[in-house]
């Protein structure tokens, strides 16, 4: 958390929430090879939610975990946690991401490559 990050309350900004529950996916993204790559598919972002549980306050460190819960045949749940990186953490704000892979040229949801459910794990019946 940065000290500029902080609004009028001295809280951590709303949006910047979503931010760090962006980078934590980006990371993700980069770490299992889901970038859009030359084949003109990719991940979009379908949906993004945030239930704020307590108001982060400077000085901070935030600890972001993303667990997938479901994958469809073109998308899928992530479950999303921001707490501190103490000993005994605060849970700061759970969130919820949908991802649908998409096939950018035709504007359509696509099925997920089989290399990346190689990774992911099977998809849900």
């Amino acid at each position: 958390m940065r000290w500029g990050d902080l609004d009028a309350m001295n809280h951590l900004n709303n949006t910047l929430y979503f931010r760090l529950m962006e980078e934590a996916r980006i990371c993700w993204f980069n770490d299992n090879d889901i970038m859009t790559r030359g084949d003109g598919e990719g991940p979009i972002l379908a949906h993004a939610s945030c239930d704020f549980l307590k108001p982060m306050t400077y000085p901070c460190n935030a600890l972001v975990t993303q667990t997938v819960t479901r994958i469809g045949r073109s998308s899928m749940d992530l479950d999303m946690t921001i707490e501190g990186d103490v000993a005994e953490p605060p849970m700061y704000a759970r969130g919820k991401n949908v991802l649908v892979w998409m096939d950018y040229p035709s504007g359509r949801s696509a099925p997920w490559p089989e290399r990346l459910l190689k990774v992911l794990g099977e998809p849900a019946s």
